[in-house]
């Protein structure tokens, strides 16, 4: 071998190295699977205080319970609460335990891209659910929240005509969730001279926090300067508190909100008999506009990391569609199986459903055999 071939050889060698580095971690992934090992899962938990979020757990637990799933997952769970720094942290440790992906709901849409970043170059699958990040190399599965502000605000400008007082319960903030609702709404209505909103406060997703920020809110204006109501959970709340102060129930003011169970109870024909209703959490005809970011966000991007994994095509967005229940719309479900929701029911029966603040919009063609059980037990519908 003469020089120039040496030269060209080595010039190969030192090509093909960043290839090798590259194709290591997959390669060692397949035998994972060609062994029968299963994948290592970690879900990253960010905020947790509120319904939602607890759903949302459950369901991913329940995807990984699913028979398609079963003897393919090793799923753990980790919650880091509102700290940014603490949950880059947990998600350094995971990489370090080896994680082969990572489903996280992010405290911030860029606070952690460094650390995803660094798991992406580990070969690390990583999905972010509802809450969107920004790194390029990560997943994310969220509807598109813009949109859910958007309607919620064109529906409430429609309902009063185009003028009224206009009262705002904001999410958590800090959250691009919260940020994109907020400021599609406020785009709505500011195409509606006769539109004023008169107050505002962060509710934290919670029926709790949201009664007592609207609370304060009544405390200043009083119910008869508020014509409208746009909260992103509270509804149901917020017809209650109606209800207390001795308003008639057939006078409630329209409200634009979440999918809670108990609000979309409150938004059935006033005679419809419901199993377990009573209270507020009955049906009442409340004017109402009900959308929801799924809680099956978290278990979607479960199942489409193990397809990553497997080495499937998955795209780096998924937007999911966002349920947009009217008085028109509201549907009762008898039982609550996956199949059933298929069929079009959309809210749940007292009786079974206890929490008027649990969420109800858990369906999804794509999450077969996450039914009721599934978000209140994380348990997978029976074979």
């Amino acid at each position: 071998m003469n020089l120039t071939q040496i030269r060209r050889s080595l010039l190969a060698g030192a090509l093909a190295l960043p290839m090798l580095a590259v194709t290591v971690p997959a390669m060692a992934q397949q035998a994972h699977k060609a062994q029968g090992e299963k994948y290592k899962i970690y879900l990253s938990m960010s905020y947790i205080g509120n319904d939602w979020q607890a759903e949302a757990t459950n369901m991913v637990k329940a995807m990984a319970k699913t028979p398609a799933l079963k003897d393919r997952v090793n799923l753990e769970i980790q919650v880091a609460g509102t700290n940014a720094q603490k949950q880059i942290q947990q998600i350094n440790a995971m990489i370090q335990a080896g994680a082969d992906a990572i489903v996280v709901y992010p405290i911030s849409p860029t606070a952690l891209n460094q650390v995803i970043k660094r798991a992406c170059s580990k070969n690390i699958k990583v999905f972010a659910y509802d809450a969107e990040v920004t790194e390029p190399c990560a997943y994310n599965v969220h509807m598109d929240q813009t949109e859910a502000g958007t309607a919620m605000g064109e529906w409430l400008a429609r309902k009063l005509d185009g003028k009224g007082n206009v009262v705002m319960i904001t999410g958590v903030p800090g959250t691009s969730v919260d940020k994109l609702r907020t400021e599609g709404a406020k785009a709505v209505f500011a195409k509606y001279p006769g539109i004023k909103v008169i107050g505002e406060a962060p509710g934290m997703w919670s029926q709790a926090v949201a009664r007592t920020e609207l609370s304060k809110l009544v405390a200043v204006h009083g119910w008869d300067k508020i014509d409208g109501l746009w909260m992103q959970v509270g509804c149901y709340t917020a017809d209650s508190m109606q209800i207390e102060a001795g308003h008639d129930a057939a006078r409630l003011l329209p409200c634009a909100g979440e999918g809670s169970n108990g609000g979309r109870i409150q938004m059935l024909p006033a005679a419809t008999q419901v199993d377990g209703a009573s209270g507020t959490y009955a049906p009442m005809n409340a004017p109402r506009f009900s959308y929801a970011s799924p809680p099956y966000s978290g278990a979607l991007a479960l199942k489409l990391a193990v397809e990553a994994l497997d080495g499937k095509d998955v795209p780096k967005l998924t937007v999911l569609p966002l349920p947009k229940i009217t008085n028109e719309t509201v549907k009762l479900c008898k039982g609550g199986t996956w199949k059933e929701m298929h069929e079009g029911c959309n809210v749940f029966v007292p009786a079974i459903v206890k929490n008027p603040g649990w969420f109800a919009s858990i369906y999804s063609d794509q999450t077969e055999g996450l039914g009721l059980d599934a978000a209140l037990n994380g348990e997978p519908d029976p074979q």
